[in-house]
């Protein structure tokens, strides 16, 4: 493991060997952001020692989990130690809600709705609720709905 850093500008360098716990890496495109990340875990795991599931990297689409992936394998494999979770922040997320939301009183199976299945059931919720939908569209409510969410305002709240 003693290659890693070899290839690496200083810059790179100081963040692959930054300390302890999260790092969080901000560079223009082609800096080299996935080298370092993909350094920084094989460093933490190949010479400090560090358990892979003490690890997560996250990423925002699947094509660059799988490409960090990639390379963290091709950094860890050839010394026999396993990769640690590489994910998109959303299949990281279930994975960890499908494993712990019991805590939480979310059931094990718990089912992700996509686009069509909020439209579904918010159109079924506006029909038994007797909304005319010419008062509001499904979408209207939807995007009402979400809008409330994220000002954590509560459902008692919202119905005042």
């Amino acid at each position: 493991m003693d290659h890693l850093l070899d290839d690496l500008n200083p810059p790179q360098r100081d963040a692959v060997l930054a300390g302890d716990g999260p790092l969080l890496v901000l560079a223009g495109a082609g800096s080299g952001k996935t080298r370092v990340i993909a350094h920084r875990i094989a460093h933490l795991l190949g010479v400090r020692g560090v358990h892979p599931r003490n690890v997560l990297a996250v990423t925002f689409t699947n094509k660059a989990a799988g490409e960090m992936a990639r390379r963290v394998d091709a950094l860890l494999a050839p010394a026999g130690i396993r990769a640690p979770l590489i994910a998109t922040f959303h299949s990281a997320c279930v994975r960890i809600l499908r494993a712990h939301g019991e805590a939480i009183g979310l059931p094990r199976h718990f089912t992700i709705y996509d686009e069509d299945d909020r439209a579904a059931l918010v159109k079924e919720c506006m029909k038994e609720g007797e909304l005319a939908e010419r008062t509001f569209t499904p979408s209207a409510a939807a995007h009402r709905i979400s809008y409330l969410k994220n000002q954590m305002v509560s459902v008692q709240d919202a119905l005042r």
